[in-house]
């Protein structure tokens, strides 16, 4: 019964250590370079990226990173050294449904 009731604490105390690091875990987007937020996209295949104090989106790759039905739309955030950098992709729904346009 003690062990149980420290194996347990030491879970507690373990989490309320890490919740805060996986909590500041998203990037910056505003903080990095152009190119290292393309970078880190096709790197990971999907980012989400802070993009103002309260703010965050998510970049993707290419398609696979995409519902069926979504599409692909170039997606710009403000970098260190770009106002409009066009880091990667959103997936969207399209206001068309074009099922010739899955890759554009």
């Amino acid at each position: 019964m003690k062990r149980t009731r420290v194996f347990l604490a030491n879970i507690a105390a373990s989490l309320f250590v890490l919740l805060p690091i996986a909590a500041e875990a998203r990037p910056d987007v505003r903080k990095l370079s152009c190119a290292k937020a393309q970078a880190m996209v096709r790197q990971n295949g999907a980012v989400v990226f802070a993009t103002g104090p309260h703010t965050y989106s998510r970049f993707v790759s290419n398609y696979r990173y995409c519902d069926s039905w979504e599409r692909l739309f170039t997606q710009y955030a403000k970098t260190k050294d770009n106002p409009k950098c066009p880091v990667a992709y959103e997936c969207k729904e399209p206001l068309f449904n074009d099922r010739w346009n899955r890759f554009r």
